[in-house]
């Protein structure tokens, strides 16, 4: 019984993410990690065709920890905006999978073409 029940406390977890997803409001994009510069700074290739250097803001620096690949949302400045940006968030992998099945991210491999 227990592990019936670790099953579905685990499915319930899952499907309240996916419930919350976040997705792009305004000018927001969703982005792949391409290259972590230093700094809190990264290399972030868009969905919208366009490379940018963003940075951590620093009321996220400790709580959001990335890797290359990650898929995440990103604001552009107002100054700017075709060349840098601001991490807002970080998609898990479960979220991942839901955007991908709404279409508002294309298979990796088209996202990677860039």
């Amino acid at each position: 019984m227990g592990k019936k029940r670790e099953e579905q406390e685990r499915q319930e977890q899952i499907d309240f993410e996916i419930s919350r997803v976040k997705l792009p409001r305004g000018k927001q994009c969703i982005g792949f990690l391409d290259q972590r510069l230093g700094a809190s700074r990264m290399r972030v290739k868009c969905l919208d065709g366009k490379t940018r250097i963003c940075r951590i803001p620093g009321r996220l620096k400790r709580k959001l920890w990335l890797r290359e690949g990650d898929v995440i949302l990103v604001e552009p400045w107002v100054l700017g905006g075709d060349e840098k940006g601001d991490i807002i968030f970080k998609y898990r992998t479960s979220q991942v999978d839901w955007l991908r099945k709404k279409g508002y991210i294309k298979e990796v491999s088209s996202a990677e073409e860039f």
